[in-house]
């Protein structure tokens, strides 16, 4: 059945090589793309909403909310047991960042799972109550849509990479119902050096993901909400990107404390434990924190300004101004505790949602609390979507993405000054601070991160020492002598012998001009020795888990063009040269070249 279907693959590219162009052809496969991430797009969010709905509209009266401190419990270990079930053969990831990581390091492949596992857990995790956002599911799934497509055709890694992005764009598009946001945000997070062809494809996948999800899904995440900003609104815009930027901060540094913390628990029931009591807590105390937490924003959109206090236990609080500010600057903080040991402890979901929630409710906080002075009234719906904005630059280092994503599905783009204000201001302070972004930064402190600015050190990253040992070198033994090895010696290609002993442990190294000498003799009085005797102590060793780039420092410091290389018990391996590193350089040059045509 596997060679008739791949007689059949062959014979379908030999007759698409010759009817359809490259370019062309990579235009229909991103349509397919499209049609395919829309559709999972759509089932995502309707299974996720069927299932959050299913568990709100049953559980009712004075019990709901402590029925709620079991179900991101629930959700999270199903997610688990999903996992360590079905996905036994493959890794399970989730978030931006393994994308991120399959395109610098790995080819671009993604395992074929996440095409229906990224659904089926972030469903699972978010539908049940965990406290995180879809898009980073979906546009995982996507992904693995695009390369798997790639794959299955035979197409090159330039190729397949841009499938890959043309079904991240798929997925967020569908998503958000966002194209023109969807394209972008594969453009600055996944391809950020890019030409103008890149477009096309990514267009057509957007497009096509979004008008399909929109027919099978059609509820908006948001309705139209929001005016023209006016002149004197302004300084408080920029204000607000100040707080933000510094929150995004605040956010990055809890992440990874997170991270720290949930790694040092190794049994993943406990972590699910723990997580789900502590989630139970906090949407106990903080309905808002429910799921993706759209519809607390939604509802101040509407005009609900005690939305949060009403849908808590502490209803009967609801009229009192200051409490709803405080409360929901508590949300906030909360919001992105719960995101976060959602994330940490096996559920599936990005901080893509969070991001968007916490930056509302910061907006809100902020433009309701300065209404409440009677200083000014500021539009509050208008500063939510511009929080919104804010927090998803300063957060993903993504500031186009926030501005054209906002705008889109908020019907904000008469705001689109005050959001360009927002986004680089929040931005700025976040770079200035974190160089890399939330996705970015545990890829760029192991040199996994495939980037621009530094392309020796980048290119060096992405080689891998086993890639370049040579091995082809005539192994002589301790206690052989010069004589005893003529014909191997003489004929050898190489200017340097290893000496290893019957363990594989490496003695040291003889050079050929050395040997040469004795065989010819040109000294009599080492004939009779040993090659342990001969041998000489290299001037370093290399492990075979070096980095790279601490291999060519250690060559150029020293000058020195070859040097051995052993494994962690010493046992040889072979030697790494500057020609071969060379040469690798070059082909990961080209296929570079090949990324950002």
């Amino acid at each position: 059945m596997q060679r008739k279907t791949q007689q059949f693959v062959h014979r379908l590219n030999q007759w698409r090589m010759q009817k359809i162009s490259n370019r062309n052809f990579l235009v229909i496969l991103a349509v397919i793309v499209g049609v395919i991430g829309g559709l999972a797009a759509a089932a995502l969010k309707g299974l996720t909403h069927s299932i959050a709905a299913f568990l709100q509209d049953d559980v009712q009266g004075q019990y709901k909310y402590y029925l709620y401190l079991f179900f991101p419990l629930i959700g999270i270990l199903l997610s688990v047991l999903y996992v360590r079930r079905f996905i036994r053969k493959g890794t399970f990831e989730h978030g931006m960042t393994p994308i991120i990581y399959a395109i610098s390091r790995k080819s671009s492949r993604i395992q074929s799972h996440n095409i229906y596992s990224q659904i089926i857990t972030s469903a699972l995790t978010v539908g049940f109550g965990g406290s995180a956002g879809l898009e980073a599911p979906i546009a995982y799934s996507g992904s693995a849509i695009g390369a798997n497509a790639g794959r299955f055709f035979g197409l090159n890694y330039r190729e397949v990479t841009m499938l890959l992005a043309c079904g991240a764009a798929a997925g967020i598009a569908g998503a958000f119902n966002s194209p023109v946001a969807g394209m972008i945000f594969a453009i600055e997070i996944l391809l950020p050096e890019f030409s103008i062809p890149a477009f096309i494809p990514l267009l057509m996948a957007a497009a096509t993901a979004s008008v399909v999800s929109r027919l099978v899904y059609s509820e908006p995440l948001f309705h139209l909400v929001t005016e023209d900003w006016v002149f004197h609104a302004l300084f408080f815009y920029v204000l607000l990107a100040v707080i933000i930027g510094g929150f995004s901060i605040y956010f990055a540094k809890v992440s990874t404390w997170a991270k720290a913390v949930f790694a040092r628990i190794t049994n993943p029931y406990q972590k699910v434990g723990i997580s789900g009591i502590s989630l139970g807590i906090l949407i106990f105390l903080f309905p808002a924190l429910y799921g993706e937490g759209y519809l607390a924003i939604q509802q101040i959109l509407d005009g609900r300004m005690d939305a949060l206090l009403a849908n808590s236990i502490f209803a009967d609080y609801r009229h009192i101004g200051v409490l709803i500010v405080v409360y929901a600057v508590i949300t906030v903080f909360a919001k992105s505790l719960a995101a976060l040991v959602t994330l940490n402890s096996g559920g599936n979901g990005g901080v893509f949602g969070p991001s968007l929630v916490m930056g509302g409710l910061l907006g809100f906080a902020f433009s309701y609390g300065i209404n409440l002075t009677g200083w000014i009234e500021l539009n509050v719906a208008n500063f939510v979507v511009a929080g919104m904005a804010a927090a998803l630059s300063g957060i993903m280092h993504a500031p186009l993405t926030a501005i054209f994503l906002i705008a889109e599905i908020t019907g904000g783009y008469a705001l689109m000054v005050p959001l360009m204000l927002v986004t680089a201001i929040s931005y700025l302070i976040n770079r200035a601070a974190l160089r890399y972004s939330i996705y970015t930064k545990v890829l760029a402190e192991q040199g996994d991160l495939l980037t621009h600015e530094d392309k020796d050190r980048t290119v060096l990253s992405m080689m891998k020492l086993r890639y370049v040992l040579e091995r082809n070198f005539t192994i002589l033994r301790p206690d052989e002598r010069p004589a005893d090895r003529r014909h191997d010696i003489i004929h050898t290609k190489r200017n340097i012998f290893p000496v290893v002993d019957t363990d594989g442990k490496l003695l040291g190294i003889i050079y050929s001009e050395r040997l040469f000498e004795i065989l010819l003799g040109e000294s009599p009085e080492k004939e009779g020795k040993t090659m342990r005797q001969l041998a000489e102590k290299p001037m370093d060793i290399i492990s075979l888990d070096a980095n790279m780039e601490a291999v060519m420092q250690k060559m150029n410091r020293e000058d020195i063009w070859i040097l051995p290389v052993v494994d962690g018990s010493g046992n040889y391996m072979g030697f790494v040269s500057k020609s071969a590193v060379f040469n690798k350089y070059r082909a990961l040059l080209m296929r570079q070249g090949a990324y950002l045509e």
